[in-house]
C-alpha cells in the first residue's frame, strides 16, 4: 500500500473529528478521543478472526480457576494483545438506547488486555463517554469509524501501513497545536538526522546480533521507531534483531507511543517501554538494571525538576549511581544540576546505561539547548557532566543546529554524539560542526518551526562528520578534550587598612574591630593575620609573604580582602613556565604585573568545561570602505540640504 493510501485513511480519520467532535471539543482536543478509537478500530479489525478462540479460552481457563491467564489468551488470540468481552465493535450497533451503548461499549473496553488497558488509562479516555454519551454522538462515533471505506483490517492494512497512518495522525494534531508540540514531538527531519550520526559510523562493522534501543524522554516514541527503521536501512543484508525500550512521564504521549508499537504488531516492544505520571525517568528509573547499545533523547530543557529532586530526598542526599559517580580519584562526583535544568541528567541517565564490555560499546545522540554547552560554574552539576564525558573521552562530535527547526521554540539546539568506542584517529578528539545555516525554509510555518533539514542538508553534515580533519574548516573545528578545560583559580588580594601597623599580627576579633572603623586604601599596610615559623620559605605567589615583624625578616599571610579578591580562569592547556604549570605562569603573565600582592588560594581551585561556539566560528562584519561611508554622507547631508529649502522656500 503506497503513501496516497495512508494519506487518505488519515483524512477520512480526520474528517471524522471535524464532523463528530466539531461543537463539543475544541479542536486542540479532538485527539483525546481520535487516536483512542484509531487504536480500538485497528485491534478490533485484527481480533474478529480469533474472536471465539479467545471467548472459549476464556471459558476454559475460568472453569479450571486459572489466575495467570494473559500468556493463554495472547495465545488463542495470535497476538501480543487480546478482548474478553461478548463484543465486537459492530456489535455495539444494536444497542437501541444511549444508556445501553454506553454500558456495552464500556464491557467491551473493559474486556482488553492488561497492555491495552495500560493505553486507555493514559489516554484517558473513558473520562470522555459522559460527555460523548450526553451529546448522543457515541453512536455516531462507532458508525463513522466502522464505515467500509476506512477499512483498518490487516487485510486491507499492514501493520506498517497502520503505523504509518497512525503517526501522520499525530503529526497532524502536534501541527494542530504547535504550542505544545516541541514538548512530546521532535521533528522528523532531525530525529533522521540524529540516528544516522548514530549509526553510520559503524553501519559497515557493526556485527550480526541483537541490539537494544532506548530513549530515556520518548514523547510519542517516534525516535525509537525512526532509530530501529535507520538501522535496518543501514545494515540491510545483515542480521540485525532490534528491541526497543522507553520511559515518558506523559501519561498521553506514552499511551500514543504505546498504541503505536502494538498497531504495528511489536507489541513486545509496547511492554518494554513504562510511562505515566509515577515513571519519571530522574526519580524513577525504569532500567536501572539495563545496559543498551543505541541510546537517543530530546529531553526536556529549562524545565525545572525540583519534585524529582524532593522525590530523591533533596540535593545534597542524592545517591543515586547515575548521578554521584567515581571520577578522578574522587569516589562522590556529583552530576548533580541546579533544580531549574535537569536536561544535563538525562545524558547522565545515558551514559550510565552505556555498555562496555562489547565490540561496539554504545552510542549515543542527544538534543540540547544551548545552556548545555557552558551553563554551571567549575564543580557545579552541569560543569561536572561535561567534565565527566570529556575527560572520559566520550564525546565524538557537538552539531549546531538552525534555528526555528522546532514546533514551539527557535532556540539554537544542540545535537551531542557520544561513543565509548571510538575510531582511531577522533580518540582524544572532540568535532564542533556549525550547521547553522544548512537548512531549507518550509513554504507554511508550523508554529515556531519555518525550516527542515532536507536529505541533502542531512548528507552534507552527515559528510563534514565523516570527513573529520579534512572537513571544511569553516564550518568543521577538531579540538584536543582538554581545549574545553579550565581551572578557576581563586586569586587573593591583602585587606589594606588605613592605621594598621605594619610590622604586627593581628588577632581575628581585631582584625573585624578595625574593619568595622577603618577604611581600605591601595596605599595603607597590608593586615597581617599569621606568622609561620622560622625557616618557612616565602612563596608569594601562594600566599606566603616575606615581613620584617619585630625587626626581623619572617614570612607571614595577610588578611583576605574579599571585596578586592577575585577568580581567573585558565586554561588546561595553558603553556607552562619554566619550573612552573601553567596556572603559575597565567598569572605572573596576567595577574602579577596588575596586582603584584595578589596570591592563589589553591585550595579553591576548581576544574571546569565549557564549550563556546560563538567564540570558534566567530566571524567579525568586514568594515565598510571609507568611500562608501563618504559617499552615504554626502547623500544625508544633500537630502538635508533640500528640506531646509523646501522649509525656507
Amino acid at each position: 500500500m503506497n503513501s496516497t493510501t495512508h494519506q487518505r485513511l488519515a483524512q477520512l480519520i480526520w474528517n471524522i473529528a471535524d464532523e463528530v467532535l466539531r461543537d463539543l471539543y475544541v479542536r486542540g482536543k479532538y485527539r483525546d478521543v481520535i487516536l483512542p478509537m484509531t487504536v480500538l478500530r485497528r485491534l478490533d479489525s485484527v481480533l474478529a478472526e480469533t474472536k471465539q478462540n479467545v471467548l472459549s479460552t476464556k471459558k476454559t481457563l475460568d472453569a479450571a480457576q486459572i489466575v495467570n491467564q494473559d500468556a493463554a489468551l495472547r495465545q488463542a488470540a495470535g497476538q501480543d494483545f487480546y478482548n474478553t468481552s461478548a463484543f465486537l465493535l459492530k456489535d455495539l450497533r444494536a444497542a437501541s438506547t444511549q444508556t445501553q451503548l454506553r454500558q456495552n461499549f464500556e464491557a467491551y473496553l473493559d474486556g482488553f488486555s492488561p497492555n491495552v488497558q495500560d493505553i486507555l488509562e493514559n489516554f484517558e479516555f473513558r473520562n470522555q463517554l459522559p460527555r460523548l454519551t450526553k451529546a448522543d454522538a457515541l453512536g455516531t462515533l462507532i458508525e463513522k469509524f466502522l464505515d467500509p471505506t476506512l477499512d483498518l483490517s490487516p487485510a486491507s492494512l499492514d501493520n506498517h501501513g497502520m503505523g504509518t497512518v497512525f503517526e501522520e495522525l499525530v503529526r497532524r494534531f502536534n501541527e494542530e497545536n504547535n504550542e505544545e508540540a516541541g514538548e512530546h514531538w521532535t521533528p522528523r527531519d532531525v530525529v533522521k538526522l540524529m540516528t544516522r550520526l548514530m549509526f553510520e559510523p559503524i553501519a559497515d562493522t557493526i556485527p550480526d546480533g541483537t541490539y537494544l534501543l532506548y530513549d530515556g524522554a520518548m514523547g510519542t516514541g517516534g525516535m525509537l521507531t525512526v532509530a530501529e527503521d535507520t538501522l535496518g536501512e543501514l545494515t540491510e543484508g545483515k542480521q540485525i534483531a532490534t528491541h526497543l525500550y522507553g520511559q515518558e512521564i506523559n501519561a498521553e504521549t506514552f499511551a500514543i507511543a504505546k498504541a503505536d508499537l502494538i498497531l504495528k504488531g511489536d507489541g513486545r516492544a509496547a511492554d518494554n517501554i513504562k510511562g505515566g505520571p509515577e515513571f519519571s525517568t530522574l526519580s524513577n528509573d525504569a532500567f536501572a538494571d539495563r545496559q543498551f547499545d543505541f541510546m537517543l533523547s530530546n529531553p526536556p530543557y529549562g524545565k525545572s525538576w525540583k519534585t524529582d529532586q524532593e522525590r530523591m530526598g533533596g540535593a545534597n542526599k542524592i545517591t543515586d549511581p547515575r548521578f554521584i559517580v567515581e571520577h578522578d580519584g574522587d569516589p562522590e562526583f556529583s552530576l548533580v544540576t541546579r533544580s531549574s535544568d535537569g536536561q544535563m541528567l538525562f545524558l547522565a541517565n545515558l551514559i550510565a546505561k552505556m555498555k562496555s564490555d562489547t565490540v561496539i560499546g554504545s552510542r549515543i545522540a542527544e538534543i540540547h539547548n544551548g545552556s548545555s554547552l557552558f551553563t554551571g560554574d567549575a564543580g557545579q552539576g552541569e560543569s561536572n557532566i561535561r567534565r565527566y564525558v570529556f575527560e572520559n573521552d566520550l564525546v565524538e562530535a557537538i552539531v549546531a543546529l538552525p534555528l526555528n527547526l522546532f514546533y514551539n521554540t527557535g532556540i539554537a539546539t544542540y545535537i551531542w554524539v557520544l561513543s565509548n568506542r571510538k575510531q582511531d584517529r577522533r580518540k582524544g578528539k572532540v568535532q564542533l560542526i556549525n550547521a547553522t545555516n544548512w537548512f531549507t525554509p518550509l513554504r507554511k510555518n508550523l508554529g515556531s518551526k519555518n525550516c527542515e533539514l532536507s536529505s541533502t542538508n542531512i548528507s552534507k553534515i552527515m559528510d563534514t562528520f565523516h570527513a573529520f580533519d579534512d572537513a571544511d574548516p569553516e564550518v568543521s573545528k577538531i579540538f584536543d578534550n582538554a581545549e574545553f578545560g579550565y581551572y578557576k583559580v581563586a586569586v587573593d588580594r591583602p585587606l589594606r587598612l588605613i592605621g594598621a601597623e605594619p610590622d604586627r599580627v593581628y588577632k581575628p576579633a581585631e582584625i573585624r574591630a578595625m574593619r568595622q572603623v577603618s577604611e581600605r586604601a591601595d596605599d595603607a599596610p597590608p593586615v597581617i593575620k599569621r606568622l609561620h615559623k622560622v625557616g618557612t620559605v616565602a612563596d608569594p605567589l601562594r600566599g606566603l609573604f616575606e615581613a620584617e615583624v619585630g625587626g626581623k625578616a619572617r614570612v607571614v599571610e595577610y588578611e583576605r580582602d574579599a571585596e578586592r579578591s577575585d577568580f581567573e580562569q585558565v586554561s588546561l592547556t595553558e603553556p607552562a613556565g619554566e619550573g612552573e604549570n601553567g596556572v603559575e605562569a597565567f598569572l605572573r603573565r596576567e595577574v602579577l604585573p596588575y596586582t603584584p600582592d595578589a596570591w592563589m588560594d589553591e585550595s579553591k581551585t576548581k576544574i571546569g568545561y565549557e564549550v563556546s561556539f560563538t567564540r570558534y566560528f566567530y566571524k567579525p562584519a568586514p568594515m565598510r570602505p571609507l568611500d562608501e561611508i563618504r559617499a552615504d554622507i554626502r547623500a544625508l547631508e544633500a537630502e538635508t540640504d533640500d528640506l531646509l529649502s523646501e522649509i525656507i522656500g
